[in-house]
This record gives C-alpha cells, structure tokens and sequence, in this order.
C-alpha cells in the first residue's frame, strides 16, 4: 500500500507528466478532433487524484538542501481548500480553452505550459515551508510565461517580458526578506500563528519590519499590489483568453497565499499589528483598490478593464489580510475563492465575445447580450457577484471584509476601508454593468435586422454556467466556504 505522505507529491507531478503529454501531441500524430478530448479527460483524471491525495496525505519531506534547510510539504485546511480551487478553475477554463484554441498552429505548447503551471501552483498549495514556497513560485513565474506571450506578436512578447520582470523582481524581493530573516528561524516549517524565536529577535525588531514589508511588497507584486501592479493591465490583453482567465482568477492568488504563509505562518501577525508595516501594507492595499477601480471605469478595452478590475479586487485581500482580525482574515480568503469564480468567468466571457464577434471594445458590445444571451447573462450574474449585491458570494466576502475593518478599531483605517469598499463598488458597477444595459438593451434605434445569434459552442458557455451557478450556491450557502475559514482563522490568531 501506498505511503499516505508520497501522495502529497501526486499532485504536482501528474499535471507535469500531463503537460509534456500534451506537448507531445504533435510529435505523436494525435488528430485535433482527439486532442480536445485527451486534455478533458487527463484534467478530469488528475484533477480527481489531486483532491483525493489532498484529501488523504499529510507530509512528505523530498529532500535536504543543507542542515537548516530542507524541502518539504504538508497538507492543512488551507491547502486543501486552495488546492481544491485550483484544480476546480483549471479543470473548466481547460474545456473552454480545447474549444477556443481548437485551430490555433500553438495547442500542443498551450497545454504543455498550461498542465505543468498548474503542477507548481499545487506545489504551492502544499509546500510546507517559505524556502520550499519560493522554490516553486519562482517555476511558476517561468511556466506561465510563455502562455501570456503565446500569440508571439511584438505586443505579447513585450507583455510577456513585462509579467517576467515584474515577477522576478517581486521574487527576489521576498528572496530578501527570507534571507534577513533565515537567523531567526523563519526557515521552519510553516505553524499557524508564527514560527520565529522572538528571544533571538530582541534588539532586531527594525529587521523583522523591514524584511516584512520587503516580503507584502514583493509577493504583492504577483496579485498586482501598488506600487507593483503594471503588468496585469499589459499581460492581459495579449494572453489568450484561457490564460488570462487563470492568470487573474488563480496565479494571482498565489501571491496572495504567499502573503498568508508568510505573515500568519511564519512571522505572526501578533508582530506586526500596529507597527508602521501594518498601516503601510493597509494604505497600500487601500491605494489599489481605489485606483485600480478607477482605471478600470476610465479603461475602454474589455479585456484591459477586466485587468484593472482584478489590481482592485486582489487588493480587497490584501486589506483584509492587513487588518489581522478574524472577521477581515474570513473575508480576505473567502474573496480568494469567490473571486476566482467571479473574475474567471469574466475572462471567459470576455474571450468568447472576441472568439465569436471580433469585437475588444465596450462600445461596441451594443446589443450583445441579444446576439449572445447566454454569454451575457452569465457575465451580468458573476458581476453583481463582483459588485457586491446579496444573494451573491462577492456580498458575503465584501460583508466580513468591511465588519472586520470597523472591528479593528485602528483609526483612521477603522472607517476609511469600508468607505473605500463602498467607493470601489460603486465604481464596479459603473464599469461592468454597462455592458448589461447596452447588450440586453440597446435602444429603440438599434435595428432588429442587425442581430444576429452568435452564442459560442457549448463547450465554451459550460464552464461559465457552472462557475455562475458556483457565484449564486456559494451566496446562499456561504457556510461551506466560510466555516472552514473560520476555523482556520481561529488557529492563527
């Protein structure tokens, strides 16, 4: 029988060995008709093994680099619940990604990249400490590369070159921090509340400052956190499609957990809390939700806006995670998973709309919602999600986020984020609703004559039901996300 503790390494391995399968599609005559199938079903088969090993394993020690630092992986409650998205998303954006990419001259090396990017981000999912962490974040960088210049025009490299930059830089920021802070026991294996010897700390408390904010700054950079945020708006746009819509909806977040481990699992937020790196990690965040809102509103391409909108909304986190009270530490990482629903159906809907009309710009999605109903009821359902209005996920996340920063009682944070919150929600709606409005109506001086059915195949509009359905239950029925937060949130404070 199977060790329980090799089956952590499962989850990483199987979408690698699924990815150079896919890349060798080509070399293997496999006809394109069947190539859509065989990535359906090897994301079907590792997507159900990863949940169960998940699910059943517990740790797995690979290796020693030296005495102090060794590479290994463990499963808890955030793992399994991260994990569990990543394969959720990766699974449905894969279907509409055979259909939308079915005649591009690139599937084979798409999928190639796409299958092991997905193998490093669950090796994020269960890596077991920060030196294990940054190992894999840095093989993600360099796997989800090449799906944002995949189109190979100046504009994608140029964009691709960007998010590696911009990547990097974050990185060896973080890189930094784990340095300046490896003398104080920051190496060990991830525990909630905090790992470092705090009698080695005393007379060092400016660097462990430091190194913080080096570490919130630097993997903020990959959830698109000001100052660090200028390659969302330019990777987007150039990314196909599926790439972007697990760009935005997961590989963000990995930045995001990064920052949970980091802070909550090694530092310990009781360290931080009301020093100047707590009230500069929340203006930071505070900054780009606002202005990452207010871009998106003055923004006309769909795709950039979508961009812009998710440098606001990863930030919605980043609050959360900087306000260190449970009710803010519940929203933060309900708004990981309910935003990755929201803002990857976005991306697809956004794809299709370009897939079937040709079409980039909101003002001329006039009467889309005619000529692609489906399509546009699921964009309108995730945005009303993304705005905020109940019975949607997007309120519940949006509700513990604004409770917990009136909770805090850190003046003049307290009341300034739930203004924020309100702010950029109004804004949301001011950027995403239009194409509601204009597509289902547009005016009694746009021709019947001129509609024409456009609704992509089904295989594409699938994927966006079932994460819009996903929006609604997860609304409802908030409790199946929310009470294991609780209870992690319970362990770290």
């Amino acid at each position: 029988m199977m060790n329980n503790d090799l089956l952590l390494i499962i989850p990483i391995i199987l979408p690698i060995l699924c990815g150079f399968a896919a890349g060798m599609f080509g070399r293997l005559h496999v006809r394109a008709r069947y190539k859509g199938m065989a990535i359906v079903s090897m994301l079907a088969v590792e997507a159900v093994i990863s949940i169960l090993c998940l699910r059943i394993g517990k740790v797995f020690v690979a290796g020693n680099i030296n005495d102090d630092i060794r590479i290994v992986f463990r499963v808890d409650a955030l793992s399994r619940m991260f994990g569990a998205l990543v394969v959720f998303v990766w699974f449905l954006a894969g279907i509409y990604a055979c259909e939308y990419l079915k005649k591009d001259s690139r599937f084979d090396s798409f999928f190639a990249f796409y299958l092991m990017t997905e193998g490093m981000i669950m090796a994020l999912a269960v890596a077991g400490n920060m030196i294990t962490f940054y190992m894999f974040f840095e093989m993600m960088t360099m796997l989800s590369f090449p799906m944002v210049m995949h189109d190979r025009t100046h504009e994608a490299i140029r964009a691709g070159l960007k998010y590696m930059f911009y990547s990097v830089a974050g990185a060896l920021m973080s890189l930094l921090a784990i340095f300046m802070l490896t003398p104080y026991g920051y190496l060990g294996d991830f525990k909630a509340g905090g790992i470092l010897d705090i009698e080695a700390l005393t007379g060092h408390e400016q660097v462990l400052l430091i190194s913080a904010l080096l570490m919130i700054i630097g993997l903020g950079t990959k959830a698109g956190m000001f100052p660090m945020h200028a390659w969302l708006p330019s990777a987007h746009p150039e990314a196909p499609a599926p790439a972007s819509a697990v760009l935005s909806g997961v590989i963000t977040k990995t930045g995001v957990i990064g920052i949970i481990r980091g802070v909550y699992y090694c530092i310990g937020p009781r360290l931080l809390a009301g020093t100047w790196v707590q009230h500069t990690w929340t203006l930071l965040a505070l900054i780009t939700v606002l202005m990452g809102s207010m871009m998106a509103y003055r923004e006309p391409v769909l795709k950039k806006r979508l961009a812009y909108s998710t440098v606001s909304q990863v930030s919605y986190m980043m609050f959360g995670l900087s306000v260190m009270n449970s009710a803010a530490f519940t929203g933060a990482v309900s708004h990981i998973i309910f935003h990755s629903l929201i803002k990857t159906t976005l991306f697809l809907v956004a794809g299709a709309v370009i897939h079937q009309t040709g079409r980039t710009k909101v003002d001329e999605l006039r009467a889309i919602g005619k000529e692609m109903p489906v399509t546009v009821s699921c964009y309108t359902i995730v945005s009303l999600g993304l705005i905020g209005i109940p019975p949607l996920s997007g309120f519940v996340s949006k509700w513990y986020l604004a409770t917990g920063s009136l909770m805090s009682g850190a003046t003049p944070y307290s009341w300034l984020g739930p203004v924020i919150l309100l702010a950029s929600a109004l804004l949301t709606a001011g950027y995403l609703l239009p194409v509601t409005v204009r597509g289902f109506f547009p005016g009694v001086n746009y021709g019947v004559g001129k509609i024409n059915r456009m609704e992509p195949d089904m295989i594409m509009y699938v994927p966006m039901i079932v994460m819009s359905v996903m929006t609604l239950i997860l609304g409802v029925y908030p409790g199946l996300v929310t009470a294991t937060i609780q209870k992690i949130a319970e362990v770290v404070f």
